[in-house]
């Protein structure tokens, strides 16, 4: 029997048989609405525009994008072709990339295409959930008693196949009794903790604390605080993690008010080609993201903006990295 994936949050992908059918992330918590994409663009389109996010989540939407490409009879020129430009959506997050390759490498028979790259996808949507599963339980290992979390943007189950990376690690202490308080950083500009994990933890009937990102480090001086838990996008081969931008703020934080900093990732976040963050290719997007909402500008014309997605924490500032193969040391990857 599969894993489950969550009490009350909906699939966030799934197929239909025809089309890859994607809640759109951008709606909520206001409304649940769906993305039905039918052609591999129109997955690519989804994961540029943020319909559906967090990596090991995009990875996957990829590798249905790939079975969308094989069954409208591209050939495998034309599979490749379809991976090149669906790497190019998001290329900061490696699991993108890992998934692409991946369905590729194992597809050599045209004959029988698309059901290989099918059985590819489903496969890797089955293995990121069991993964999910897996991090959760190695991760409470390392708590002791009842644990009081910070947890940055949104790593569960809008984020991943299913349960959740860093918000796993809180479903799983709240299954073992052992969850305290729960502080949810908003995660501008796209608010992705005040929209998305609360809206997932109030479904699962978990009441978290929501605070403006700039209130982590009160929160830390008050000592309402045991840990931080975050996602990855990218952790390269000397532990140093890209996440969401504001994650390395909070590792420095956690070092000077004396807390841990854990980073819970599968391991198909794990860049083994890239030795240093310096390596990486850190996404921008667009200014108006940070100039306006809802429609409205509240920012001077013409004001120059810096709007990077991620950041990176070197690896000196983490205690733990949590993969489905166990719990290491940054210097141990």
């Amino acid at each position: 029997m599969a894993e489950s994936i969550t009490k009350g949050c909906p699939d966030p992908a799934r197929w239909t048989g025809r089309t890859l059918r994607l809640l759109d992330q951008r709606c909520l918590p206001a409304r649940e609405t769906y993305v039905d994409c039918e052609r591999w663009e129109d997955v690519a389109d989804a994961i540029a525009n943020m319909v559906v996010r967090g990596a090991p989540a995009i990875g996957v939407a990829a590798a249905f994008g790939l079975a969308l490409a094989a069954r409208s009879n591209t050939g495998l020129a034309g599979l490749a072709l379809a991976g090149e430009r669906l790497k190019l959506a998001r290329p900061t997050a490696v699991n993108l990339a890992w998934a692409v390759d991946r369905v590729l490498a194992r597809c050599g028979d045209e004959s029988s295409l698309f059901d290989d790259v099918l059985q590819q996808a489903l496969s890797i949507q089955a293995e990121d959930l069991r993964a999910n599963h897996a991090m959760a339980r190695h991760a409470t290992e390392c708590l002791q008693g009842n644990v009081n979390v910070y947890t940055h943007c949104n790593t569960g189950s809008l984020a991943t196949a299913g349960f959740g990376t860093a918000l796993g690690v809180v479903r799983q202490l709240q299954a073992e009794g052992r969850l305290g308080d729960v502080f949810v950083g908003e995660t501008r500009p796209w608010l992705q903790g005040a929209r998305l994990t609360a809206w997932e933890l109030a479904m699962d009937g978990i009441q978290p604390t929501l605070v403006v990102d700039s209130a982590a480090a009160s929160i830390m001086r008050a000592g309402r605080i045991d840990v931080v838990i975050t996602g990855a996008d990218r952790i390269t081969a000397d532990g140093d993690v890209l996440n969401k931008i504001g994650t390395y703020g909070l590792a420095v934080l956690a070092r000077h008010h004396g807390l841990r900093m854990m980073v819970v990732a599968p391991m198909s976040t794990v860049d083994m080609n890239a030795t240093s963050a310096s390596e990486i290719e850190i996404e921008e997007r667009p200014s108006d993201e940070i100039t306006t909402w809802a429609g409205q500008r509240h920012a001077p014309q013409d004001i120059r903006v810096f709007n990077p997605v991620f950041d990176a924490t070197p690896y000196a500032l983490i205690d733990w990295i949590v993969t489905e193969q166990g719990v290491f040391q940054p210097a141990m990857i």
